[in-house]
């Protein structure tokens, strides 16, 4: 029988740990349930996702300078360019499979800054492929969003219109693209991919008191370039005097990230809180994380996945949110009063938040292990009608020939 070959698509490998860890959960699924698929990447890293994952990747564009602000006369012809080159390239990729498979991740959200020609496009030129060419593109367990830049909102409108397959993380991405006109009458809500993956060994205990306060390089969202700034030095600054107040208090913080572009605001709370009972962890993966988090006593997270990290370890966590997901992942795990408005950070009523969290920690760490076991069963089922949607038991056809 003919290997069926599986594509697995998006901004993977690019230095943000949740798109990885989306990743791995749907391999980990591909690995156990078909053994025998042929899986490769069009992706934004490709020698981070060969290295780590062992399955070969092509570079999501064409032009290099993609990500890059194109200023020069020279690199706007470049984007212009790569943009052309990608329709060619994209369905020479897609022909080459059976099924693609966008994991998880946000890609029918502008929750953060995001331009309509960037991985919008790209999405609406894979989706359009596959819908040409007869190859299923799945979108699974994704995130979605109100859009109001009316460019952005109709590539991912038509994008998802273009899926053979749909499902989403929560109940409100599902509303969000049945208000932009998508018919989603067909499609489940599963809790988020990453919940799937293996839960790590236990860490030795942390520091008596520790906690884990995970932080972004968060300027708003697709809505607020014109105060990014004023946005992020609130955060920062609130951050910064609640990270303050613990050490006052004697207690060691762990800051962790969850994407390469956070560096910046680690070393800003570390030059500011000037103590050794603050320190930084350097993580690889959401493995990695949630190792973290489950040494900890209690958390703070802004980053989606530093969430459901905590989450998944069972470590009580206050979520600083900037967009509804956050709001929503809380509400089903059980900790829906524990959220905190990342545009106005106010640092005593974090504080008072906080300490209303440790008080309940016993009682929420057991909430925890319940909706823990409930995810994972309703993955099992995601999975199971992943299945039967995309992997027909008749052998593939040659008619996409490499």
């Amino acid at each position: 029988m003919t290997a069926v070959r599986v594509g697995v698509f998006g901004l993977l490998g690019s230095g943000n740990l949740g798109n990885d860890g989306s990743l791995e959960a749907v391999l980990g699924y591909l690995r156990t349930a078909h053994p025998g698929a042929v899986v490769d990447a069009l992706c934004g890293g490709p020698e981070t996702v060969t290295a780590r994952f062992g399955i070969p990747a092509t570079r999501l564009h064409w032009y290099r300078g993609e990500y890059r602000t194109a200023s020069r006369a020279g690199a706007v012809a470049g984007k212009g360019l790569g943009k052309l080159v990608d329709v060619f390239r994209t369905a020479a990729w897609v022909r080459r499979h059976d099924v693609v498979i966008v994991p998880g991740m946000g890609v029918l959200e502008a929750t953060l800054p995001l331009r309509p020609w960037g991985f919008p496009y790209s999405l609406f030129l894979l989706c359009a492929a596959g819908r040409l060419l007869g190859t299923p593109v799945a979108l699974v367990g994704v995130g979605a969003a109100a859009i109001r830049d009316r460019p952005t909102r109709a590539l991912v409108r038509w994008s998802a219109r273009l899926a053979a397959h749909r499902s989403y993380r929560d109940a409100q991405s599902r509303d969000a693209l049945r208000a932009m006109g998508v018919d989603t009458a067909r499609d489940e809500v599963h809790p988020d991919l990453a919940f799937s993956l293996p839960t790590p060994t236990p860490p030795p205990a942390g520091p008596p008191g520790l906690v884990c306060v995970g932080v972004m390089a968060f300027h708003g969202g697709n809505d607020d370039r014109a105060r990014a700034e004023e946005i992020h030095r609130r955060y920062l600054d609130g951050t910064i005097r609640f990270v303050r107040a613990l050490v006052e208090e004697g207690r060691p913080v762990r800051l962790l990230t969850g994407d390469a572009v956070d560096a910046t605001v680690v070393t800003a709370i570390l030059d500011a809180v000037d103590s050794p009972l603050v320190t930084a962890a350097e993580t690889a993966s959401l493995a990695d994380l949630t190792r973290e988090m489950a040494a900890a006593d209690t958390a703070v997270a802004i980053r989606y996945h530093n969430l459901i990290c905590a989450l998944k370890a069972g470590t009580p966590v206050l979520a600083v949110t900037y967009a509804a997901k956050s709001e929503a992942l809380m509400a089903q795990m059980g900790l829906g009063e524990y959220c905190h408005p990342a545009r106005e950070v106010d640092a005593d009523r974090l504080l008072e938040q906080f300490r209303n969290l440790e008080k309940r920690s016993a009682e929420l760490r057991q909430t925890l292990v319940e909706r823990n076991e409930t995810a994972a069963r309703r993955l099992d089922h995601q999975f199971t009608a992943l299945t039967a949607a995309l992997f027909p038991t008749t052998t593939p056809t040659s008619r996409k020939a490499p």
